[in-house]
């Protein structure tokens, strides 16, 4: 998909995630993609503030589990929020363009 100014728009959904930032939680949202057959496309993560929490972003390919997979998310302990975004360009995957 191209917008008006000609810029390549990202197709595949990317989940945003905040969560608590301590050894294992990457292993945790990982492993239920996982557990899933579920593939991620890719992973964005940094430390936020005073290092205590996490901001995570995962593209995902379109599937109609995904709802399922949001759900689940949300009940992880260390979970803090869960959001879609529409937003984020494709290039923010790609190691060259960071």
């Amino acid at each position: 998909m191209t917008t008006k100014n000609n810029t390549a728009k990202q197709d595949n959904p990317v989940i945003e995630l905040h969560v608590k930032n301590h050894p294992g939680v990457m292993s945790h949202i990982t492993g239920l993609f996982a557990r899933r057959a579920f593939n991620l496309e890719g992973i964005l993560c940094g430390a936020m503030g005073d290092g205590r929490t996490s901001r995570m972003f995962l593209m995902v390919n379109e599937d109609k589990r995904l709802n399922q997979l949001i759900r689940e998310l949300e009940r992880l302990h260390d979970t803090i929020c869960v959001t879609m975004r529409n937003d984020v360009h494709v290039d923010a995957f790609n190691p060259l363009h960071i």
